[in-house]
């Protein structure tokens, strides 16, 4: 008869959440050594000089944040349904449908000159309640229709981005865009500006925020507990009396509103304008963040500026080594299959139960 397993310790209590994202970092980092090696580069070189390119220098470390800000929110598209159980990854659409829906309210409050404060809390209120509208749609459908989450938030992403193109390339089209078509941008006046003495622009800390508050919630308020208690076990949860259905319409808006606020930074601090490269695959990023982090808000801080990190090192990677910047989404993709793969290993108080017999 085999013997119980040690209890668990406060040590493994940490380090077993980290096992599978530790496991996958490191097959993902033998992985793309061999693919940078079969290219003809010296791996250790190609790693090198992705250290330098995201936090070699205060340039660099200003690229990184940029790039990580919108995975901040879109992340929590993913990690804030996950303490219910669902999965989620439909954040791309939330993304694209907020930062258009937030140049359809913006744009015509510049136009008749409403301050650009106004024209911003506007823009970010239009952006969440597309984006939140849009997941909320994916967690109604789970639970009153039985409609797998994971399905229906895909399917619907990829409806919001043909809304987004279509509306962009008709009613909302600015004319002057001739060969890429966009909306009218936003005046100067109106754009979001940048955090003082950074180029990083203010959705930087609206994304910190918005993280710290979503582990407020989620961890330290009754909703969150229960919220946690429906991810734990549904059947019980109704039988306690719990509003499951509620609760997964709230929390799954909550995560969409997350991703189109992103969208709404995107167009109101980068683009200027709402147009197809908008549609830049932050909301898919975001899941990758999310699941390294193991879906806990606080700790989608670190992870967004790791991959932001490996985002911006994608332009020196192509100077220095003549490596296609798409280089790094090869090992996004390495790592993110590799970490589903490490979804399966056991926690690390199984691994010393087995190594101590």
């Amino acid at each position: 008869m085999d013997a119980e397993p040690p209890p668990r310790t406060a040590l493994a209590a940490v380090l077993d959440p980290l096992a599978a994202p530790l496991a996958a970092g490191a097959a993902t980092i033998v992985l793309f050594g061999l693919f940078v090696a079969a290219a003809g580069k010296n791996p250790l070189e190609v790693y090198q000089l992705m250290g330098v390119g995201a936090f070699g220098s205060w340039f660099s470390w200003q690229n990184t944040l940029l790039r990580a800000s919108p995975l901040l929110l879109t992340a929590l598209c993913t990690a804030l349904p996950a303490q219910m159980g669902l999965v989620i990854i439909g954040g791309e659409g939330a993304f694209v449908l907020g930062g258009l829906a937030a140049m359809a309210a913006g744009l015509p409050l510049a136009d008749h000159g409403a301050p650009a404060i106004v024209v911003q809390v506007v823009m970010a209120i239009a952006g969440m309640a597309a984006g939140g509208a849009l997941i909320a749609l994916a967690g109604a459908l789970r639970h009153w229709r039985g409609v797998n989450e994971t399905i229906s938030s895909l399917l619907l992403s990829s409806i919001a981005i043909a809304v987004m193109n279509q509306v962009v390339e008709g009613p909302m089209r600015d004319p002057a865009s001739l060969n890429k078509p966009s909306t009218r941008p936003l005046p100067d006046a109106d754009l979001i500006g940048n955090l003082p003495g950074m180029d990083v622009h203010w959705g930087l800390a609206i994304g910190l925020i918005a993280c710290v508050l979503a582990w407020l919630l989620m961890r330290r308020t009754t909703f969150g507990f229960a919220a946690r208690i429906v991810g734990g076990n549904p059947r019980a949860a109704r039988m306690a009396g719990l509003p499951v259905g509620r609760m997964t319409v709230i929390v799954t808006a909550l995560a969409g509103a997350a991703a189109g606020l992103a969208g709404m930074v995107e167009v109101g601090a980068v683009q200027g304008s709402a147009n197809a490269n908008i549609a830049a695959g932050y909301g898919l990023a975001g899941i990758l963040v999310a699941f390294l982090a193991r879906q806990h808000p606080l700790a989608v801080i670190p992870v967004a500026i790791l991959l932001g990190g490996i985002g911006a090192s994608g332009g020196l990677l192509q100077r220095r080594l003549d490596l296609p910047d798409a280089a790094v989404l090869v090992l996004q993709g390495i790592l993110f299959v590799a970490l589903l793969a490490g979804e399966g290993l056991p926690p690390l108080r199984e691994w010393k139960a087995r190594i101590g017999r």
